[in-house]
């Protein structure tokens, strides 16, 4: 018989999900409160003086284990500070809503003492995923990036590194998706990054001249080497992530836990038409990068070129070509028109931007890029941007698109509890409304709602009916002597035999002899 441990409700009352996430509390007498520290199994924060938690079997029928589902993937707040965190995609995997990405910063862009600065703001705000790649200033960045880990000494338990994997070097063994390269470019990033494992590895773009399943074998042995704990894809098409799926689940491997891409006001096909589905289907996540357009949407520009701006890096000269291209000039002047819908939110336009990339579920992290803590401290107030208002309005250019209404997972137009319904929302409107304490929403009249007629499919004239043909009716002799000739003669219908007169005196020949 199976059994299984059953904690007691004050248990389950104490580890909350934020006490999961974050550790145990400090106890009054300044050690860590929980008894986990003293060798013993009382959950976090009793400090040894509540009721202790007794373990019950339970017994359970046998038969195949059944997959339990536990509702809706939910976020959380973390513990003194702002940030929430969500699950990559359908893992267990908790990553902070906001992320430090290290490109084009780290290792060209700022100094090692302006990146250990972001580190330390970003991390003490609650992010716990930084991301890097070692094509990034050619390994500078993976390397600045491990020696900040190494000085600040935090637990290894308690934040995320993720890298990329594709560009390793100029020679033809050092790019690409082999086998040979994933596993001998991880061990690279690890000796840079001074650590021993990194959360997920990433394979930076598809590669044609690499088997599929030769990728997904490679990410599974990495991960069963505790090279990586989880493995991921960037800027792959939805057809190549549903291909590397199907092969992990025809060959029992592993399969990609999450998509990195690029999602921003004037980038959104890809994840708004294909990624939510295979969020759906196969439970894998989103990372998103560049939330400002590589520096457009921040209204700063003004059609001009700071001295300061990355397009202006040795390398990066496509960013300045593409800022200042038609089609840049067009996304400018549509950044500004912006500038009224946030001012009626009270944000910036960065933070309106990052607010709108965070409304979708299928979204885990967004990562930022900065280069000073400035900018750090107004895209983490994108958090606090308000949520649900105004409930709808068109953007200056001509499209309907709903504005930021969480930073959440969800998107529901009714407040959702348990049990709880668009009747339930609805009554609960009417209350607010008599007793006068109505919401931004609730104030703004609605059209009523139009009922559409179901039409109905148009149908055909009906033809006349042609009189059945009949045959010529026959005579009844004629119709008797046709079935006696179909059916087979029997003794009735034979005719009898005549006797012979001359053999009626005759005796047989045996009798004679």
């Amino acid at each position: 018989m199976q059994v299984s441990i059953a904690c007691t409700e004050q248990n389950l009352r104490s580890r909350s999900s934020e006490d999961r996430l974050c550790g145990p509390r400090p106890g009054p007498g300044g050690g860590n409160g929980s008894a986990a520290a003293s060798g013993h199994g009382n959950p976090p924060g009793a400090g040894g003086s509540g009721p202790k938690a007794r373990a019950v079997p339970v017994a359970r029928p046998l038969g195949p284990a059944a997959v339990t589902h536990c509702g809706p993937l939910r976020e959380s707040t973390g513990r003194g500070t702002s940030m929430k965190y969500r699950n990559l995609g359908k893992s267990g995997l908790r990553v902070s809503c906001l992320g430090l990405g290290t490109w084009v910063t780290f290792g060209s862009q700022i100094s090692d003492e302006m990146a250990e600065n972001l580190m330390t703001v970003a991390y003490e705000h609650g992010v716990n995923l930084f991301d890097t790649a070692e094509v990034y200033a050619a390994g500078k960045a993976e390397r600045t990036l491990g020696n900040i880990l190494k000085s600040k000494g935090w637990r290894r338990s308690s934040y995320i590194i993720t890298t990329k994997i594709f560009w390793g070097g100029q020679a033809e063994t050092e790019r690409g998706l082999s086998r040979k390269h994933i596993i001998e470019g991880l061990w690279g990033s690890l000796d840079r990054l001074q650590l021993g494992y990194v959360d997920i590895v990433f394979a930076n773009r598809s590669d044609p001249n690499s088997p599929m399943e030769e990728i997904v074998r490679a990410m599974t042995f990495v991960i069963n080497q505790g090279l990586a704990l989880y493995w991921g894809t960037s800027r792959w098409g939805a057809a190549e992530i549903m291909e590397a799926y199907s092969v992990a689940r025809q060959f029992n491997l592993i399969p990609p836990a999450c998509e990195q891409a690029e999602y921003h006001l004037f980038q959104r096909d890809k994840m708004e038409s294909q990624l939510p589905e295979l969020y759906h289907k196969i439970g894998v996540g989103s990372v998103t990068w560049s939330p400002l357009a590589c520096g457009i949407i921040t209204s700063k520009h003004e059609g001009r070129m700071p001295d300061t701006y990355r397009g202006t890096i040795k390398g990066y000269q496509w960013l300045k070509d593409k800022v200042q291209s038609e089609d840049g000039k067009k996304q400018q002047a549509k950044v500004m028109d912006l500038l009224p819908i946030a001012h009626q939110l009270g944000c910036t336009v960065a933070q309106l931007s990052i607010a709108w990339c965070l409304r979708s579920e299928a979204v885990s992290s967004v990562l930022l890029e900065v280069s000073n803590t400035d900018q750090l401290m107004e895209n983490l107030g994108a958090l606090q941007v308000r949520r649900g208002y105004p409930p709808l309005q068109p953007l200056p250019w001509g499209r309907q698109a709903p504005l930021p209404d969480v930073p959440g997972p969800t998107r529901s137009a009714f407040p959702r509890s348990p049990g709880a319904g668009p009747a339930d929302a609805a009554k609960g409107a009417g209350d607010r409304r008599a007793a006068g304490k109505q919401t931004p929403q609730e104030m703004t009249p609605l059209p009523p709602a139009r009922r559409r007629r179901r039409r109905r499919p148009r149908r055909l004239p009906r033809l006349p009916r042609a009189p059945p043909q009949t045959a010529p009716r026959s005579s009844p002799g004629l119709r008797r002597s046709r079935s006696r000739s179909r059916r087979a003669p029997s003794e009735a219908t034979l005719p009898a035999r005549r006797p012979d007169p001359a053999r009626q005196g005759a005796l047989p020949l045996r009798m004679i002899l």
